[in-house]
């Protein structure tokens, strides 16, 4: 089951404040991106977010999951408590990179 398109905009409103935001369908799910910075994963109408040691104390009372078969176990964000949303993506995304654009391959 893939995630509502609803859930995505409301996700997207409830980070509206952290800074750039746009989704992108991947997989049949969808990838949130802050300032253009992959963050949130969200799969089966749940918000996913990968397990690093910068966020391991905040995040301690959360569930964890698995977003999809073969994916590492991942912490589960509660996008309606808006003081714990914003404090994993305030510690996060100076972390996370931007991607790197995909060369095309020469014709």
């Amino acid at each position: 089951m893939s995630s509502d398109i609803d859930f995505i905009e409301y996700v997207c409103d409830q980070i509206s404040l952290c800074g750039e935001i746009r989704y992108r369908k991947m997989f049949g799910d969808y990838m949130i991106y802050v300032n253009n910075k992959p963050l949130l994963l969200v799969c089966d109408n749940n918000v996913f977010i990968r397990q690093r040691e910068e966020i391991k104390e905040i995040m301690s009372q959360s569930g964890k999951g698995y977003p999809y078969d073969g994916a590492k176990e991942h912490y589960i964000l509660d996008v309606d408590n808006n003081d714990l949303v914003r404090e994993v993506i305030s510690i996060l995304e100076p972390l996370i990179p931007v991607p790197k654009p995909k060369r095309k391959k020469p014709s």
